[in-house]
């Protein structure tokens, strides 16, 4: 059984609907004050087993760079037990991950990819008043250290109509992860072993990944967290200069993600949306491919959400061992209904994957799954929506008598920024807290 109340609660609980949700990255300039920064947050950070609380959905939590670690005086010999991926991080790997272009570390957010970047706080609750109160619990814990400084925050928010900028459902799937208690979105596929996405347990393959000391890996996760900004305005405008009229337009971004903008997948409704099932958590994402559709004529075989979870589909690699927590969380205001042209605001998704192995999960996923199409026969075809990479794109739709092609896909999403954390169990704080040189 997994230790709960050792694992950050922002490791397995899924997002209440609505939230609100802060990212404040802190810089580390004295080594005592960030000891003590880690004693104090272990106070406010929530536990998984703490489901109970007086502002309901409500948790912080709290995850270090490899350069936060260096500056809390973590020993070498233990640095170099973490994932070699997590140790170069993630602007140093930028190339494997398409952030090329506009979207290469040349170009990102400041201070996000730099030696400054240490510690990230995230905050959540299911609205923004909860959210401050829970803000203003963890303000004390770094604001009264003059050895800590916040140097960047970004605000973000999910809509009542659980849409991302894009105008899709989001948050709909999440794996069912064994001894966490937590049922899964998908009542066919069977749960994960629990060290896919937590260290210090036996994963799909038998093996147990920490880092050491055990007191410090044991119970702690990998966290990848992006900023992407969505050319939303270009994206509209490319489904309307592609399609024969309306409806011939919502079938087009139907069969680009994989589902109608509702959230009703394609696989159980593939002519017509239907918004009661897109909204119905029990049966919305209830849906396998190998079976019923393994050609992808009904759910395209390049579409976004066959090429983040192929489910039971027979491509390269297990899509189990690959399998990962998925969160995204808007930031922006929303582009009015209707436009076509871009104002010129930022927004996007904050997005955060949660697992075990940044390597073969999200690395892999990222590199060769939405960067490529080799894996079901589609050479260097990329993902419609997410995928990255230099020059214009192409998209295949299966259909009878002839298929469906959209060419010169532009990129509809820009890297902003992102890290590579370690989010550490609450012992695993306390642990940190108490270093000493």
């Amino acid at each position: 059984m997994l230790d709960l109340g050792d694992i950050q609660r922002g490791v397995l609980s899924p997002r209440p609907s609505p939230y609100a949700a802060t990212y404040i990255l802190l810089r580390l300039d004295d080594r005592a004050h960030g000891r003590e920064l880690m004693r104090r947050i272990r106070a406010v950070v929530t536990s998984a087993a703490d489901t109970e609380s007086p502002l309901g959905e409500t948790w912080v939590s709290v995850a270090l760079t490899v350069h936060g670690l260096r500056a809390l005086g973590v020993p070498a010999e233990a640095l170099e037990t973490f994932a070699w991926e997590f140790r170069q991080g993630m602007a140093a790997r930028a190339a494997a991950l398409g952030d090329v272009g506009d979207s290469g570390p040349e170009h990102w957010e400041a201070p996000l990819g730099t030696l400054d970047v240490h510690v990230v706080l995230v905050a959540l609750a299911p609205d923004r008043a909860r959210l401050e109160t829970a803000i203003d619990r963890a303000r004390p814990a770094y604001q009264r250290l003059s050895g800590v400084t916040a140097i960047w925050r970004q605000d973000c928010h999910a809509l009542p109509t659980e849409t991302e900028p894009f105008g899709y459902r989001d948050g709909i799937s999440h794996p069912a992860v064994e001894g966490s208690g937590i049922p899964g979105s998908n009542p066919l596929e069977a749960p994960l072993k629990a060290g896919e996405f937590v260290l210090g347990y036996p994963d799909e393959l038998g093996g147990v990944q920490a880092p050491r000391p055990e007191i410090l890996g044991r119970n702690g996760t990998y966290v990848a967290f992006r900023k992407l900004h969505q050319r939303v305005a270009a994206f509209r405008r490319y489904l309307r200069d592609n399609s024969t009229g309306p409806e011939d337009e919502e079938l087009l971004a139907a069969k680009i993600m994989g589902r109608w903008r509702s959230g009703a997948p394609l696989a159980l409704s593939p002519s017509r949306d239907e918004p009661g099932l897109g909204a119905d958590r029990r049966r919305n994402n209830a849906f396998l491919y190998e079976h019923d559709d393994p050609a992808g004529f009904t759910t395209p075989c390049g579409c976004h959400i066959r090429r983040g979870n192929p489910r039971d589909a027979a491509v390269a690699g297990v899509p189990r061992l690959h399998r990962m927590i998925r969160r995204g969380t808007a930031y922006g205001p929303p582009l009015p209904e209707g436009a076509l042209e871009d104002d010129g605001a930022e927004r996007g998704l904050m997005f955060a994957f949660v697992g075990a192995h940044l390597g073969r999960q999200f690395e892999f996923v990222q590199s060769e799954w939405m960067n490529d199409g080799l894996f079901f026969g589609a050479g260097d075809a990329r993902d419609p929506i997410v995928g990255s990479g230099d020059g214009p794109g192409d998209f295949t739709i299966p259909q009878r008598p002839l298929r469906r092609r959209l060419r010169a896909l532009p990129r509809f999403v820009v890297t902003r920024g992102g890290e590579y954390c370690f989010m550490p169990g609450l012992n695993a704080l306390s642990w940190l807290g108490d270093l000493d040189d």
